[in-house]
Order: C-alpha cells, then sequence, then structure tokens
C-alpha cells in the first residue's frame, strides 16, 4: 500500500505545549497556531484517506518546502529553487514532522508509533508546501514490497 498527497501552504511547526489550571488540576494544550495547523492537516489526510486504516509498519517521507524570504537576491532564490541551498534557520524540522504525524493519526493510520522509517526534508520554494508519502512496509507480520 502506498499514499502520497500535498498539504498547501506554509507549514507550521509544533509548538511548546501550554499549561493551565482547571478545576485544581494541570492541564496540558496545544499552542493554537499549532491545534489549527494539525486541524487542517487533517482535513487534507480525509481527502486522501485509505478505506482501511493502515495497521503495520510504515515508511514516511515528508518533503517540507518553506517560502523563501522576500530578502532573498535572485542569485539564492535561484539556488534554493533548484534545491542546491536549504534552508538551515529555526523552525527544526523535528517539530514540523511532528506536527504532521500527529495530524495523521486515526486517520491515515491507527497511531504514528507505526512508523519505523521516517525520513524528511526542507527546501525553500515559491510554493510551500508539504509533500507525504506514505507506504506499509508490514502488515500483520508480512512483508509488503
Amino acid at each position: 500500500m502506498y499514499l502520497d498527497f500535498i498539504i498547501p501552504g506554509p507549514c507550521i511547526p509544533q509548538g511548546r505545549p501550554r499549561a493551565s489550571r482547571r478545576n485544581g488540576k494541570l492541564v496540558m494544550y496545544d499552542p493554537k497556531e499549532s491545534r489549527e495547523y494539525k486541524q487542517y492537516v487533517a482535513l487534507i489526510a480525509k481527502q486522501h484517506a485509505p478505506k482501511k486504516l493502515y495497521t503495520g509498519a510504515l515508511h514516511v517521507h515528508l518533503k517540507i518546502y518553506r517560502q523563501i524570504p522576500k530578502s532573498t537576491t535572485k542569485k539564492n532564490r535561484e539556488l534554493f529553487n533548484a534545491g542546491i541551498k536549504c534552508p538551515v534557520v529555526k523552525a527544526d524540522i523535528d517539530n514540523y514532522s511532528k506536527s504532521i504525524l500527529d495530524s495523521l493519526n486515526g486517520i491515515i493510520y491507527k497511531d504514528d508509533s507505526q512508523i519505523v522509517d521516517l525520513s524528511a526534508s526542507k527546501y525553500y520554494s515559491d510554493n510551500p508546501r508539504v509533500e507525504v508519502m506514505i507506504k506499509e512496509i508490514m502488515r500483520e507480520g508480512i512483508a509488503c514490497e
């Protein structure tokens, strides 16, 4: 089984969890921007969801395309668009990945703990987006190559 789709727009990294007290209990929650982005990703993912959730081991590859900064020189813009020069700025790639993978729980797969092989790449583009590729590599103990 193989699935790929694109999440248009800029990727929002997973923010630090926030805490508040409700009825004397400490409650942890996602920051508003992270929560709204996860809802957006879930909406896109539902349009591409398999009929049955993936249950086996998964390989996931994410290509994260950030918006090229407006202050970029023409020469650097060409290098960014060609994929020769990549963003080495915040946010960290693992925070981008976390927000996307958490959003796909219960839509594409049962739980993101099924992901046994993860690769993620960060690029610049005039068309910010995330390209998601998911491949089921094990199903109920049987290799799916």
